[in-house]
């Protein structure tokens, strides 16, 4: 996969020069240039055929450093106010000069960074046509979020239900909906058209020992905020495995089986939100029914990207 990424980053800087502010975008999120040694893209953890996220609980940045938290898909993100699992940037021009910057993952600050593209004849020409003036923070910023913006996905089962198709989806997943709403109440933070409205909550996974990321409160440093995260998208749900900030499940079945008892995975939470202490109780065919629905939220243009 990275050697693919190697071709097309040498392709782009050499020949093809983008005629906009997506095509720029894209190229610059899959173009190694933007990190220390020019070995990681935004790519390299946000892959496409993976739903734009990772398949590994950590990332690895420059120099093999492993990241801190599990990667979030960056599809979607069109109509998202707060990025990141602690939801230090508000908006998505903040999150795309983030990575680049960061130790554990491109490594390159943003005055080098600007250099190299300066230096490329071939960028240098894309953002004077495009944004008419030399590369600055704010145009690059600008071109990785245009791009962004169009990883979109809206033809799901789910979807197609929804616009009338009775047979896109099972009659278990019709059955996971309802309980998706009601019995496992899943609705109260999993909401709106992309199944989150980027609220920062603490679903039990912080018991400040094994478990001691503090999440929001390491931005804010209130401790009311410890081991708050914000809530995900579902969308494309199936293809984003590991889940949680810190990748600790693997499949969506374990997901299930945690929100069924949190605190038979994690005995002591601290500051656990009111909704998630008590057990949901769903029998077999429940957690089937609700996973079939889950499954439902995933389409199949992710890799096309």
């Amino acid at each position: 996969m990275l050697f693919g990424l190697f071709i097309l980053a040498a392709f782009t800087t050499e020949h093809t020069i983008p005629e906009n502010d997506v095509a720029l975008g894209k190229a610059l999120f899959f173009d190694p240039i933007l990190s220390a040694d020019r070995t990681v893209s935004c790519a390299s953890c946000h892959k496409p055929e993976h739903g734009f996220a990772d398949i590994l609980p950590f990332s690895y940045g420059v120099d093999s450093t492993l990241t801190t938290r599990n990667t979030p898909s960056v599809k979607n993100v069109l109509f998202r106010s707060r990025f990141f699992w602690d939801g230090r940037a508000s908006s998505l021009e903040q999150q795309a000069l983030m990575p680049i910057t960061n130790p554990d993952e491109m490594n390159l600050p943003l005055d080098q960074a600007l250099e190299r593209l300066r230096q490329s004849e071939t960028y240098s020409k894309a953002f004077l046509n495009i944004y008419k003036r030399p590369v600055d923070t704010a145009s690059l910023a600008a071109a990785i979020a245009a791009y962004e913006r169009t990883l979109e996905s809206t033809f799901t089962p789910f979807d197609l239900w929804m616009e009338g198709q009775e047979d896109a989806v099972s009659e278990s997943a019709k059955r996971g909906k309802a309980i998706f709403i009601d019995k496992a109440n899943c609705f109260e933070c999993h909401f709106g058209p992309d199944f989150t409205q980027d609220e920062m909550l603490n679903i039990g996974i912080y018991d400040g020992k094994k478990y001691s990321d503090p999440g929001l409160a390491g931005v804010t440093n209130d401790r009311a905020d410890l081991g708050k995260f914000k809530v995900p998208s579902l969308r494309n749900i199936a293809q984003t495995a590991p889940y949680m900030h810190n990748g600790m499940f693997k499949t969506l079945r374990e997901v299930i089986e945690y929100y069924n008892n949190p605190e038979k995975v994690i005995p002591h939470p601290v500051n656990v939100s009111d909704r998630l202490k008590k057990p949901l109780n769903l029998s077999a065919q429940e957690k089937e029914d609700l996973l079939a629905f889950l499954m439902s939220l995933s389409d199949k243009e992710v890799a096309n990207k």
